[in-house]
């Protein structure tokens, strides 16, 4: 590559001499025009000086012949000017320049002048007009004259020397130049054509390795499309796997679940056939593997992100201070629990029954994990995760959050644990003693509010896990759960309910009118509005949202365009729908999910029908 680049260095060099050397001619031109207009302004500078000398004599002549004061003003002006035009010359004067001689040849003949000039004048005022034109005729002032001419006349022969010296000077140079350009040339061109021929032979190197990189990389992009069908497949493999995984665990559960309300059910039967009563055993057994079933599905939904959320501004520590007696019967007496709560903690905005829950799941598997003994502390913190921390964490922004921290004195978890610890359905507990959802609950809720989860385990050391949730910034009164056990109203209102399904029609309606309410029940969104034109008194429309023809966001806006004080409340078992939207409920929408249970009806209703509106 350097002998190949050679020429090309020897031409580029070439040029930058020729280039250089012409500059360099270009500013001795300049400065050779500027020491002429130098050597001009120098001479005229002369002939001025030359000029006031002879007014001042033609001032001093006129005088003396007339001997009027008039004609001796050109000599004053002259006078006056002499000093100020001998400074000039002498700036523009070097030091050591050879015309230094010359001017002070021409400053003493002129000092001897003006001095001849002031005697003859100093002579006539004093009437001695005879003796004044003597010194005339004496030929002195001549003399100095002469003198002054005659260096002038040195100093323009040695100006015009110099300036003849330096265009001789530049012309060889510029001759010189002209030869070396046209030799600079043709060494060009011989170089352009050895540098041309260079790079043809180069250039087919180039095509020939080209060709030979092309077929390298259409071998390297089969190869790529290959282990991409492999790694494909392997992905594919695994996702079967963690689908085979969660469906299995839900078909597990399910059938569990389902096994005891079929059984339950079926002995109730028998039992009231032979005209038994004795079922409540039956019934109470089919409740929970309902309100386990039901409490799976929510489990799910909030792993996947799905579930709905009811965000409000929460004081966290209030919120942990309300929890005590819950955990307390939730963890039992053996469990000592210990809270450590931050002053001047932030504010979040969050679910407060999610963050509830989420606390109690993490405070039951730390109650498993401790057995019998064992100390539990929840603590809260304000804390900021930092850019660094945000680069080394999967969906963490970096900001400001609101730490909860749940710790227990267990046995504390191994990597491999941890590192599977929020999926589904994976448990360390012993078989029937948890479905592997809870950790899975917390991650999906708190990753839904735009939080993060963090565990903090050693084997026998115990276990910390934290959950970061967004700061709330504002100044909003923060909310808290709502009272537990408080006996809601009585029920005297007329509630309209809309649902496309006729056996949880039947069971809706049903489970209304035990509470006490009047119930009108339609299958339709077209046939409530012709209910509600036909009832005014209804004071609460509860509708399913998924619904053939007008769903219930649509029947909910018709309706309340006829009655402005209608109270709505939507109910679903499916999220995704035109009430939620991101996981979070609209502003201002009553919701209750399916399957609900009778008290938490009950309470809904009571809460929506008692709101001031």
């Amino acid at each position: 590559m350097r002998r190949q680049s050679l020429p090309l260095v020897i031409g580029f060099a070439v040029l930058a001499l020729i280039v250089g050397t012409r500059a360099m001619l270009v500013e001795s031109q300049r400065a050779n025009r500027a020491a002429a207009r130098q050597a001009i302004e120098y001479q005229d500078a002369l002939s001025g000086l030359l000029s006031l000398a002879q007014d001042a004599e033609i001032g001093q002549r006129g005088y003396l012949l007339t001997g009027e004061k008039s004609y001796l003003e050109p000599y004053r002006q002259a006078v006056e000017a002499i000093p100020g035009q001998l400074a000039r010359i002498d700036g523009m004067t070097a030091p050591d320049d050879e015309l230094t001689l010359q001017i002070s040849h021409i400053k003493e003949a002129l000092s001897q002048k003006q001095a001849e000039l002031a005697e003859t004048i100093a002579l006539y005022d004093q009437g001695n007009a005879t003796k004044a034109l003597e010194l005339v005729r004496s030929d002195q002032g001549k003399a100095a004259m002469d003198e002054i001419r005659t260096s002038m006349d040195a100093i323009r022969r040695i100006g015009a020397a110099s300036i003849a010296a330096r265009d001789e000077h530049t012309d060889q140079v510029e001759a010189w130049l002209r030869i070396g350009s046209l030799a600079a040339l043709l060494a060009i061109f011989l170089l352009g054509t050895y540098t041309i021929r260079e790079s043809r032979r180069r250039f087919r190197e180039v095509a020939v390795a080209q060709e030979e990189l092309m077929r390298k990389n259409i071998a390297l992009g089969n190869e790529i499309q290959t282990r991409e069908k492999a790694e494909s497949q392997i992905r594919q493999m695994q996702k079967m796997e963690a689908v085979g995984q969660l469906t299995g665990g839900i078909a597990h559960d399910f059938n569990n679940m389902l096994a005891v309300i079929i059984s339950a059910m079926n002995l109730a039967q028998r039992k009231l056939a032979r005209g038994e009563n004795d079922i409540a055993k039956f019934i109470e057994a089919a409740t929970d593997a309902a309100t386990r079933a039901a409490n799976l599905t929510a489990r799910l939904l909030a792993f996947s992100r799905q579930q709905p959320l009811a965000p409000q501004i929460v004081d966290t520590n209030r919120l942990v201070t309300g929890m005590s007696d819950l955990l307390r019967r939730a963890l039992g007496e053996t469990i000592r629990i210990e809270t450590v709560l931050a002053g001047g903690l932030w504010k979040t905005h969050a679910d407060p029954s999610q963050i509830e829950n989420a606390i109690l799941n993490l405070a039951v598997n730390a109650r498993d994990a401790m057995g019998d003994d064992g100390k539990l502390t929840i603590e809260t913190a304000n804390s900021h995760l930092d850019d660094d921390y945000a680069a080394t964490n999967a969906e963490v922004t970096a900001g400001q959050y609101v730490m909860i921290a749940v710790s227990d004195t267990g046995t504390g978890m191994s990597q491999e644990v941890m590192a599977k610890a929020f999926e589904p359905f994976f448990t360390t507990k012993p078989v029937n003693k948890g479905t592997g959802l809870g950790l899975s609950q917390v991650f999906g809720f708190v990753k839904q509010s735009g939080g993060h989860v963090k565990i903090y385990s050693e084997p026998g050391e115990g276990t910390t896990i934290k959950i970061y949730l967004p700061r709330f910034f504002g100044t909003e009164e923060a909310a808290v759960p709502p009272g537990r056990g408080e006996r809601p109203a009585p029920a005297t209102e007329t509630i309209l309910v809309v649902e496309d399904d006729a056996r949880v029609r039947t069971s809706t309606t049903d489970a209304m009118r035990e509470l006490g309410y009047t119930v009108i029940h339609t299958a339709s969104g077209q046939e409530a509005l012709q209910v509600l034109t036909e009832n005014p008194t209804v004071a609460l429309l509860f509708t399913d949202i998924v619904m053939p023809g007008m769903n219930g966001r649509k029947l909910a806006e018709a309706a309340i365009a006829r009655m402005p004080q209608l109270k709505v409340i939507f109910t679903t078992g499916f999220t995704k729908n035109a009430v939620v939207h991101n996981g979070v409920l609209d502003h201002d929408v009553h919701f209750l999910a399916k399957p609900f249970t009778i008290e938490q009806l009950e309470a809904k209703l009571r809460d929506v029908l008692d709101a001031s509106t």
